[in-house]
């Protein structure tokens, strides 16, 4: 219930700065009867969000319900008061393609995820990992290492749901072992995704929009890497001693299916694809995605054609967490229409307020309770007169605060789908300390090294 308090503050604070702006041409609605019926049905929203595991109602479910009805009673508003509708429309048409590209880009992720645990890659990692007599300890640092340093690479959504499926093999009963190993990988992946403009939505976006070049990113990893080792530290006392149960006498090594690893190069190809044709190209970055998904199904073809044993790439499609696609068509509808309302238009009041520091700080746990996405688009859209080394603060804050709640960045929405009923807001939130005390670490270093050393 304080967290709903909380956002109830936030957002009001939203609307009364909304309404005193700067005069645009849009009509602002925030505080007529469809702006606060609207938020109203948001927080609802929010809360089965938050208490999933209490009420055991999908997280999709109430996201899918708000994000649309939301927009639907707008579109009543605008027809009773016969407005021009127009507006709306184009609102409409670039968030779906907005929704479009995250949607596919995750699409294709599970689906390479999906038919490399077919093949049985997954299991031959855990496999090496268990046999090697490691502790659940040292597992726990193994794969958040692994995560700090593939997601600058891969992407951190992509990094937590490869890494979170490892460990669910490892040992899928240990919840005193899984619980603070998924939290470790979702914090790993979204800390190594703040210092690399390839690692997070948002410094991509910061990064496209110029805002710093490709090195200016590289200056931020002191503060990353000094977040999460605090973090993890913490996390790591609450992690039993002990290892998984293996017997090297009847467990057999697993083999790999035919073409496994071609998958598993193949993703790898798929997500360097993707990358390049946004930069060099200027293509969405599930345009790649997409492609390598075209490659996915004639490696398949490939294979059977050649007398292998192949795999159905709809078959595994079929296996992806609907629920993460679907959670996050009805998250971003839904702040897309909050936006559209007039609730996001606040930044240049927030800034002058509290100063560049300060609400840049802010932006982080702002992140964590509604979406760093929108959040980071709506800063970009306003572009308040900061420096360089303010665009890097907001950009790591953006990145690394949502990892405070469970489902506050695309790895933690894709770890709770991975580990349904295992990694879930109530969990996360009995932990949350410990990522708050990285946090304040990460802004620390900052400080020191942005604004006093002045090392970047």
């Amino acid at each position: 219930m304080l967290k709903i308090l909380s956002l109830l503050g936030i957002t009001s604070l939203v609307a009364f700065a909304s309404g005193h702006g700067t005069g645009m041409e849009e009509v602002n609605l925030a505080t007529t009867w469809v702006g606060w019926l609207s938020l109203a049905v948001f927080v609802l929203a929010y809360y089965f969000i938050a208490t999933e595991d209490k009420y055991e109602i999908n997280k999709a479910k109430p996201a899918l319900f708000a994000g649309t009805f939301m927009f639907m009673l707008i579109g009543v508003y605008y027809a009773l008061n016969g407005l021009n509708p127009d507006l709306l429309h184009e609102e409409l048409e670039h968030l779906i393609l907005e929704i479009a590209e995250i949607f596919f880009f995750l699409l294709v992720a599970m689906t390479y995820i999906e038919t490399l645990i077919e093949r049985g890659v997954f299991d031959l990692m855990k496999y090496k990992l268990v046999s090697k007599g490691y502790t659940y300890k040292k597992l726990f640092w193994l794969t958040g290492l692994l995560a700090f340093f593939i997601s600058p690479v891969a992407d951190n959504l992509t990094t937590a749901l490869i890494l979170s499926t490892v460990l669910f093999t490892i040992d899928k009963k240990n919840l005193a072992f899984l619980v603070p190993g998924a939290i470790n990988i979702v914090v790993a992946a979204n800390a190594g995704g703040a210092w690399s403009p390839f690692g997070d939505i948002t410094t991509l976006m910061a990064w496209t929009a110029n805002k710093g070049a490709f090195v200016d990113f590289l200056y931020l990893f002191p503060a990353s890497v000094f977040g999460w080792l605090v973090t993890a530290f913490l996390l790591a006392m609450s992690v039993p001693k002990g290892q998984p149960p293996f017997d090297a006498a009847s467990e057999q090594k697993p083999k790999v299916l035919d073409g496994g690893m071609g998958v598993a190069y193949l993703g790898v190809i798929t997500i360097i694809m993707a990358v390049l044709g946004h930069q060099f190209f200027h293509f969405p970055a599930m345009w790649g995605m997409m492609f390598g998904m075209a490659v996915l199904k004639l490696y398949a073809i490939h294979l059977s054609k050649s007398g292998q044993n192949s795999f159905n790439i709809y078959v595994n499609m079929q296996k992806v967490e609907n629920d993460t696609l679907l959670f996050f068509f009805g998250i971003l509808s839904a702040v897309g229409a909050l936006h559209f309302l007039g609730f996001l238009e606040y930044v240049h009041e927030l800034y002058g307020a509290f100063g560049a520091t300060t609400a840049n700080i802010g932006v982080g746990f702002l992140s964590a309770i509604v979406d760093n996405v929108p959040v980071m688009s709506a800063i970009l859209k306003s572009s308040p007169d900061m420096d360089l080394a303010q665009w890097m603060l907001v950009t790591m804050t953006a990145g690394i605060g949502g990892s405070l709640i469970s489902f506050g960045s695309a790895a933690g929405v894709g770890v709770m789908g991975k580990l349904h009923g295992i990694y879930t807001f109530g969990s996360h939130m009995k932990h949350s300390w410990t990522i708050l005390v990285g946090y304040v670490v990460s802004v620390t270093i900052w400080y020191v090294q942005f604004e006093i050393m002045g090392l970047y």
